[in-house]
């Protein structure tokens, strides 16, 4: 009898009540933070695009790479948190692993999209308004964009890895 209360006393100390919050805090933060990195590289990529539309309209289409590769940090954010999120569920024994764990995660993938879409939108600006007055530029700027995109990856990648060292 004691030997059950003591193994429930330790199962309740490494999974308490509060534990689910961090895995919901860490599906917020993959959203949450990928999505304003999003935004950010979009709404920098447009103000370029805008500035060049009035001047080379024909430039237009070549110059949504930026805005299309903002786009795609959004959907990192996404994929990772319907992970966690399919980690959750009501009456399972949750432990505070599992929340750091995927508080880790969320954290993990939207911290380098927002990073990434920063600098997607830095590029994405300064560099259609250049390949206007150069169209030799083209090949460098998406070069650069796919280096700035590849961040944003970077982050996805170790919340896959951490997301399965929760589950195994």
């Amino acid at each position: 009898m004691s030997e059950s209360i003591s193994q429930r006393a330790l199962a309740d100390e490494l999974a308490p009540n509060f534990a689910p919050f961090f895995g919901f805090a860490g599906c917020a933060a993959a959203m949450i933070l990928s999505c304003a990195g999003a935004a950010i590289g979009t709404a920098k990529s447009g103000i370029g695009i805008a500035g060049i539309g009035t001047f080379q309209p024909q430039l237009i289409m070549k110059s949504l790479i930026p805005v299309v590769m903002s786009g795609i940090l959004s959907v990192y954010g996404l994929v990772v948190a319907v992970l966690i999120a399919g980690g959750l569920a009501p009456n399972q024994n949750y432990s505070l692993f599992n929340g750091f764990m995927h508080l880790a995660c969320g954290l993990s993938v939207g911290f380098a999209c927002l990073a990434s879409g920063y600098s997607i939108g830095i590029v994405g600006d300064e560099g259609v308004r250049q390949f206007m007055h150069q169209p030799k530029l083209f090949v460098g700027i998406v070069l650069i964009l796919i280096f700035a995109e590849v961040l944003g990856l970077y982050g996805m990648i170790i919340a896959l890895i951490l997301n399965t060292k929760g589950s195994g």
